[in-house]
């Protein structure tokens, strides 16, 4: 396997890289840069990009999200749906001819969103900075769509989409890796939601198939679905090859409330996960998502040296690093 670390392109920096270089990581994640304007990634800047990454010997292996703008009229069916589909079908064109081979996507009006606590107020080991999440706090929030979505009409808006990019995805060599619905809520804010049980996830898979299509895994978002089938889902994806790459996080309790916590202390073994990986054949990148904010920690770099040298560790105690 292959050890990552995402970056925002302001924080793709050579101190940053360094970084990554010193804890072990030779796979880089790019998260919703904005290269160039009208809602397409240009050829050129992400060219640019990826050589800056390469000048550090790591890989540049995915996109994770395109900017909001990219996908806002996809998901919300605007008249404007069709044109920025055509555009974001010159991005996946551009990243096969750059040579980044996944694209992650969230499909969502609500994404990540509803959290309780993030970060700033404490609640972990040694006070550390945690993120939580209680549906009760939010259940009769006011909706943020003018008309209610159902989970349904958003599973036609999920096909429509695919249907268009999958098989420009397959010409370009590009995977596109969709992220579970975090937290895994079906209606949240008055709109339905997508990848929030493991059957959905099936759904998604055998909505479009193709070796293009499948999942960006993030576990800690599975685990909100219930801990103790965390490593069930592992098995299931991983063994059909549909997980492109993972965020690998751990959570205390589950949907309908929890906590991230330091990767050592939630309800998941993240040994047996990583051992679930290894035995269903995936050899793909990994990196660490969500973590706790540590003491003196303001560009999170602390908590994630934390969870790169856990994971670093149980790679080699189960011989799996590349």
């Amino acid at each position: 396997m292959k050890l990552g670390l995402k970056f925002g392109l302001e924080t793709l920096t050579k101190e940053n890289l360094q970084f990554a270089q010193q804890m072990g990581v030779t796979h880089i994640v790019v998260h919703g840069p904005r290269l160039g304007d009208e809602g397409v990634l240009d050829y050129f800047e992400m060219l640019r990009m990826k050589k800056f990454v390469d000048s550090f010997d790591l890989e540049l292996c995915a996109i994770e999200n395109l900017p909001g703008d990219h996908m806002q009229p996809i998901t919300h069916a605007t008249p404007e749906r069709d044109a920025q589909i055509a555009k974001v079908c010159t991005s996946i064109e551009n990243m096969g001819k750059v040579g980044i081979p996944i694209l992650g996507y969230y499909f969502s009006l609500a994404g990540v969103s509803g959290h309780w606590r993030a970060y700033e107020s404490g609640g972990g080991r040694g006070d550390a900075g945690l993120k939580s999440f209680d549906y009760d706090l939010v259940k009769d929030a006011p909706p943020i769509v003018d008309v209610a979505v159902s989970v349904e009409e958003m599973w036609e808006r999920l096909a429509y989409f695919l249907e268009r990019v999958v098989p420009v995805a397959e010409q370009a060599g590009v995977k596109l890796a969709a992220h579970q619905d975090d937290p895994p809520a079906e209606h949240l804010f008055g709109t339905g939601r997508l990848l929030t049980n493991h059957d959905a996830m099936q759904r998604l898979i055998d909505l479009v198939p193709s070796e293009s299509n499948g999942l960006e895994f993030c576990q800690g978002t599975v685990a909100e679905m219930g801990p103790a089938k965390t490593i069930e889902a592992v098995s299931r994806f991983a063994g059909q090859g549909k997980i492109f790459y993972v965020h690998f996080r751990n959570v205390r309790g589950g949907f309908p409330k929890f906590d991230e916590v330091f990767i050592d202390e939630g309800d998941v073994n993240m040994i047996a996960a990583l051992k679930a990986y290894r035995d269903a054949g995936y050899d793909g990148v990994i990196t660490p998502d969500h973590t706790p904010r540590v003491i003196g920690d303001e560009g999170g770099l602390r908590g994630r040296a934390f969870a790169l040298g856990y994971i670093r560790a149980g790679m080699q105690a189960l011989d799996l690093l590349d």
